[in-house]
């Protein structure tokens, strides 16, 4: 009888602790980002704010350790590079969708053929050739040509894996209700508010510490702050930097920051007039003060830039950052025909910090005669209206997925990649096409790096896209949130992070 009671006893002390343990964690975690997602489709929202939420939802074969940056394998348990073209992913066994249906080689074949197809995001794996299922565990991909960042790009986002059967049965349903394999599942999405999400019990590497992620959209950055101080959010992406001190001094918060892989540009329409003038680009080139601009609006994070791919990407060759020079400036439009300047319109979407940037660049320009309007758009028709080429031009901001430079190169600067796949200069150029396509179908790193450099050397005289700054990351967090590790292209994943009550 002793022994019975002293056993209950123990078991009532057993659940207490490990109730008091479970309590110790809050069941939601919350985060704020400056814009909404544009789709979520993996194949379709390849946009930072989309894949910062897709990212939770869906999986890749591989995938790259945001702490080490080595890939890893996740759909993917291994894989054989049989040769130069030939590469044989072994699907693990068991993965479940979020429908409870297993992943099988042919949701594989079915999602990379699916990504070649999509005008958004088939850049980063057109360079495949054919995809074969061996068996119901096994895929054959082989690449056109030699790819050096083959792995790399299978492991962005946006090469996601998709069910077959849920996207066959009805592409509009699965868009607005994704199914995937990630950690988390897909709740609700109230466009411009938030997006919710709960932990998927079946995830293959084990659920998901916190029960529930909710997004919520807060353009502007100080609201961000705010909401962090206040407790209202655990994590806010993107502050601007002038809070980030603030941050820091507050004992209740943590700031996290990293180098981003990310470029700051201006795409200018080459498709319209004046913009189809070199001497024109070369001279709004010269007007731009890139080290006022890092070191007043960003005081001092990040750098000038001098290409679009940013020094941590491999095949970055640095040309040097285009002096300030508004006289030059001034010279080059007459040159060109503008000896009084001429009027045009800079879009930007609604984040704070970004038009900021763009108001000061739109004073620098008044400088030199060129009179611009900064028009403010809200993030999906800011997409929609360049891709189509409304613009005159156009605040971006890219991110090297890849870490490697034929990521950026071949999607904004190769010709075939006009509009959607983000070529939104409408370049055309023989010569930048033909550097473009013999480094991403070289093996040899060292023939690339001489390939880019090359092409760095010939973008910089083009001048359709003009670098602004490079970008550092921030997060900043409650203090009482544990495990999170950021991600050098924004994509933070959530799987492991919890916040103490």
């Amino acid at each position: 009888m002793k022994k019975t009671v002293l056993f209950v006893l123990v078991a009532v002390m057993v659940a207490l602790i490990s109730s008091v343990a479970s309590a110790q964690y809050k069941d939601t975690l919350t985060w704020a980002q400056g814009s909404d997602v544009t789709s979520m489709d993996p194949h379709q929202g390849k946009e930072t704010p989309a894949v910062q939420v897709t990212s939770q939802i869906f999986d890749t074969l591989v995938a790259v350790d945001p702490a080490t940056n080595e890939l890893f394998p996740q759909i993917a348990e291994s894989w054989d590079i049989v040769d130069d073209l030939t590469y044989v992913f072994h699907i693990r066994k068991g993965i479940k969708f979020h429908d409870g249906t297993e992943l099988t080689a042919e949701d594989v074949k079915f999602s990379l053929d699916r990504a070649i197809n999509s005008a958004a995001v088939s850049y980063i794996v057109d360079f495949i050739d054919t995809v074969t299922v061996n068996d119901d565990y096994t895929v054959t991909v082989v690449t056109k040509n030699p790819y050096g960042p083959t792995l790399r790009n299978l492991a962005i986002p946006f090469a996601a894996i998709v069910p077959k059967h849920v996207v066959e049965a009805d592409e509009n349903n699965f868009i607005l209700n994704p199914v995937g394999s990630g950690p988390y599942t897909f709740v609700e999405w109230k466009q411009g508010d938030h997006v919710t999400l709960k932990a998927f019990d079946d995830y293959y590497a084990g659920k998901a510490l916190t029960e529930n992620l909710v997004m919520k959209v807060v353009p502007e950055t100080s609201q961000r702050s705010i909401a962090l101080e206040t407790g209202e959010i655990d994590l806010a992406y993107d502050l601007a930097v002038n809070d980030l001190p603030k941050v820091r001094d507050n004992a209740s918060l943590t700031a996290y920051e990293i180098p981003s892989l990310s470029c700051w540009y201006i795409s200018m329409n080459m498709n319209k007039a004046p913009f189809d003038n070199a001497l024109v680009r070369e001279a709004l080139s010269y007007a731009i003060d890139r080290q006022l601009l890092v070191d007043a609006l960003n005081m001092g994070s990040g750098q000038p830039a001098d290409a679009i791919i940013a020094p941590g990407v491999f095949g970055y060759y640095g040309t040097g950052v285009r002096e300030y020079n508004p006289e030059k400036a001034k010279e080059l439009l007459a040159e060109a025909g503008y000896p009084n300047g001429f009027t045009a319109k800079l879009w930007v979407n609604d984040n704070q910090s970004r038009i900021e940037m763009c108001q000061v660049i739109q004073a620098m320009l008044s400088e030199i005669g060129v009179e611009v309007s900064v028009d403010v758009m809200e993030f999906g028709a800011f997409i929609a209206a360049t891709t189509n080429g409304e613009h005159d031009m156009a605040y971006f901001g890219w991110t090297t997925s890849s870490g490697d430079a034929d990521y950026t190169y071949y999607s904004l600067e190769h010709s075939s990649q006009q509009g959607a796949a983000g070529n939104r200069t409408f370049i055309a150029d023989p010569d930048v096409d033909a550097l473009i396509e013999a480094g991403r179908s070289s093996n040899d790193p060292e023939e690339r790096l001489e390939i880019y450099k090359n092409l760095a050397i010939k973008l910089d005289e083009i001048n359709n896209n003009l670098p602004i700054f490079y970008s550092s990351l921030n997060v900043g967090a409650n203090a009482k949130v544990e495990g999170f590790v950021m991600d050098s292209n924004g994509y933070h994943p959530l799987n492991n992070v919890q916040v103490h009550e």
